[in-house]
């Protein structure tokens, strides 16, 4: 029955053009060859929206993924912290390149000489709590994943250990639970209430939620999987383990609607909007900014983030024409690759996967 059901592509198209995003050929392909069960897609070019949803919603009982349904953003998550805190910054209540020991005096060891740019530009050095077994969302943790965390009960994992003196850039999930910390220290409340007051309300994303403790996702939404070898409902779970790094849930639609309104200005002063786009070398086939990442694509750069939660794959992409690309994937018995994931990017921006 499972087997049967994943093979079965049944596709969704709520489009103002009528035609569905122009991806949803390659969207087909990825389900067809076992990497992922269902993937949404919405693609704009600032005047015409179109929304595309392929696959399955559940492989046991079937049904079509809604192209507004939610799912988990993962790491797009940081991107929200980062807008909140340079919106701190043009407040005047942090500077960029003050040390964050200033703010959070003995919190992070060696925080005498770590800034406030090098957590949110993963220049810290700070070992990632999530490479410890058992505190990774990206694996199955069985009954562990209804376990509630503690921000500081991460951090006392994190700085248990140092990174190897190798002066190379190093992606940690440990830099944006420290400035989930630095957002309630100067504002007197929790990081999501901020990402709420400042960013949800005001542009109205009604769909975007900090879930806190709880495991469910709002419905509509397609499940998600993790293969144990055989395909395991990991749809609910408790993200305190990801907190600021990744907890939040959202939708096509507001995604879309955040990045641009981002992107065009509309959430930090100009100055803050250059900090968050002046990015350091990876090599990992990315720029990466403050809270922001920058993908080369045959027709320029798109700027945005992705993320990964158990069960969920999510890009959102604009480009400074005003295009924007935002999809979700829910991975089947493996991850679509970077490189079927970079050709509807291509193809979403450029008009063309080659």
């Amino acid at each position: 029955m499972m087997q049967t059901l994943m093979n079965v592509l049944v596709a969704v198209s709520v489009a103002a053009g009528g035609q569905g995003a122009g991806v949803r050929p390659e969207l087909e392909k990825i389900v067809e060859g076992k990497g992922a069960t269902a993937a949404l897609v919405r693609v704009s070019d600032g005047k015409h929206t179109e929304s595309d949803a392929v696959g399955v919603r559940d492989i046991e009982r079937g049904g079509r993924p809604s192209p507004s349904g939610y799912f988990r953003i993962g790491s797009v998550t940081k991107t929200f912290v980062a807008t909140v805190v340079l919106q701190l910054v043009d407040e005047g209540k942090v500077q960029l390149d003050d040390p964050i020991d200033q703010y959070l005096p003995g919190l992070v060891p060696g925080g005498e000489h770590i800034t406030v740019r090098q957590l949110l530009n993963h220049t810290s050095h700070l070992y990632d709590y999530m490479s410890e077994p058992g505190y990774s969302t990206n694996r199955w943790r069985g009954e562990a994943r209804f376990r509630s965390y503690q921000p500081r009960e991460l951090l006392k994992v994190a700085f248990a250990k140092k990174l190897p003196d190798d002066g190379k850039w190093h992606y940690s999930n440990t830099n944006y639970v420290v400035l989930g910390l630095l957002v309630k220290k100067l504002t007197g409340r929790a990081y999501g209430e901020e990402v709420e007051r400042r960013i949800l309300r005001p542009l109205g994303l009604r769909h975007t939620l900090v879930p806190g403790d709880r495991a469910e996702v709002p419905s509509p939404h397609a499940k998600g999987y993790e293969p144990m070898p055989h395909l395991v409902d990991a749809t609910r779970m408790n993200p305190s383990l990801d907190w600021a790094a990744g907890e939040m849930i959202s939708t096509t639609a507001d995604l879309e609607r955040f990045m641009s309104s981002l992107l065009n200005g509309k959430l930090t002063s100009a100055a803050s909007l250059r900090a968050m786009r002046t990015t350091v070398e990876t090599g990992v086939g990315f720029g990466y900014g403050l809270g922001l990442q920058a993908y080369p694509l045959p027709c320029g750069k798109v700027w945005g983030h992705s993320g990964e939660l158990i069960g969920y794959l999510t890009f959102a992409f604009r480009s400074d024409s005003g295009k924007s690309m935002t999809m979700s994937i829910n991975p089947s018995t493996r991850n679509p690759s970077t490189e079927e994931v970079m050709a509807i990017a291509t193809k979403a921006f450029c008009g063309t996967t080659g």
